[in-house]
């Protein structure tokens, strides 16, 4: 192949495969309406099986990725990961219980969690510096935006409709065996001279300076909120709708997929409003923006289309993503600490957000009913545009203005 086209070929293909992760990842909560009084769920345990994803997907993001630097097989891993989260995809549909839903979860989770740390790395050998960021975010957010977000819901609740959720399991498994085979046939494995020269851009320890800078502090922090806002939003709002709201399968679905359906957008408005405006006030904002989506599930009866704008709406907080996560950190600490920092502000945000937010909100929800998740999702929004407040600016156009004595 071209070897000026083979790496977009390998974005292009890398972010496909992450699209399936998420699409399987959030096929079980798009089910869930369906699957809930089947099998007697209370949503306290509707809430665990999102943890026990977390926990497991944040130990394999650790753990896969140290073993494919160690081994340096990274396609093979990547294979292995899709075949097997496909798998776990195909056995969710036989389960019986909460028991073995636990069970297909995890593998799922450690099937997937090393599957990013894995394609960042095949990137970052083989995709321009200059053009790496972009690399990596199309890799990251657009198709996992457009699988999952987007295709899933519509798609996953009208098969599950027509032929019964256990089918929709079955055929979920499908693109992942399809991924799995185009990156056997089209990625190639770096060879070891580039994986020397990797090794030796690897960062150092981060200094007790880094972890003093407020801004990394604030972005471990932001980084939590924001998972935990997908998280809860992805797992309880399909039951809020279906169970509180009354709405049928096929209005819901559609107001779910307008999240992903904006969102593939905001992941290029978001940031680069970020670098006119400034990281901290679109930050503020954008989470703020957020509260529109459990706000208008709570208050807005009719018009139904204004629901739908406003969740539209609200996705704009998405966007928050790589700027907590990626851009305000990579502008904070020096290049020889930023791929720890990064590490560790994902996988906090995994760990705690992945992992304690679906448990804490199923408890709520039974409790004081399914609206109390959305309450939960009104709070995170506040949170966060609060602590936004006090991230010191790092957009380089923001601060050149500043320094010229410009208006800002």
């Amino acid at each position: 192949m071209n070897k000026k086209l083979y790496p977009w070929v390998l974005v292009g293909l890398l972010s496909f495969n992450f699209g399936v992760v998420y699409f399987d990842r959030n096929t079980l909560n798009f089910l869930m309406p369906l699957i809930q009084p089947e099998l007697h769920l209370s949503n306290k345990q509707v809430g665990l099986l999102g943890s026990v994803l977390g926990a497991s997907w944040a130990i394999a993001g650790f753990g896969i990725g140290r073993l494919s630097d160690a081994t340096g097989q990274r396609k093979l891993l990547l294979v292995v990961c899709a075949l097997v989260f496909s798998a776990a995809s195909v056995l969710q549909g036989w389960v019986s219980g909460f028991a073995t839903l636990v069970a297909t979860r995890i593998l799922m989770g450690f099937a997937e969690g090393g599957v990013m740390p894995i394609s960042q790395a095949l990137i970052a050998a083989e995709v321009d510096p200059a053009r790496r960021g972009l690399a990596m975010g199309v890799t990251q957010n657009f198709a996992a935006n457009l699988l999952s977000n987007f295709l899933g819901p519509i798609v996953l609740v009208a098969i599950g409709e027509a032929l019964g959720w256990r089918r929709a399991f079955y055929l979920a498994g499908i693109p992942g065996v399809i991924a799995a085979l185009l990156m056997m046939w089209l990625i190639r494995e770096p060879t070891r001279e580039e994986l020397t020269n990797q090794n030796r851009e690897v960062a150092a320890p981060v200094s007790r300076d880094a972890w003093q800078h407020r801004n990394v502090l604030l972005c471990i922090a932001l980084s939590i909120l924001l998972v935990s806002f997908v998280v809860v939003f992805a797992i309880f709002m399909p039951l809020y709708l279906a169970n509180v709201r009354g709405l049928k399968p096929g209005t819901w679905s559609w107001l779910m997929s307008m999240f992903g359906l904006t969102s593939m957008a905001f992941a290029f408005l978001v940031p680069g409003s970020s670098d006119v405006l400034g990281r901290r006030p679109v930050v503020i904002s954008m989470s703020l923006i957020g509260a529109l989506i459990p706000l208008s599930a709570l208050y807005v009866d009719q018009p139904l289309w204004l629901v739908f704008v406003l969740f539209g709406l609200g996705a704009a907080m998405s966007g928050c993503f790589p700027l907590a996560m990626a851009t305000i950190p990579s502008e904070t600490v020096p290049p020889q600490q930023l791929a720890t920092v990064l590490g560790l502000t994902m996988g906090f945000g995994e760990i705690i957000g992945g992992v304690v937010s679906p448990a804490l909100a199923g408890w709520v929800a039974d409790v004081s009913g399914l609206q109390g998740t959305l309450w939960i999702l009104i709070g995170l929004s506040a949170v966060t545009g609060i602590l936004a407040c006090f991230i010191q600016e790092t957009a380089p156009r923001v601060l050149h203005r500043r320094l010229a004595g410009e208006p800002v």
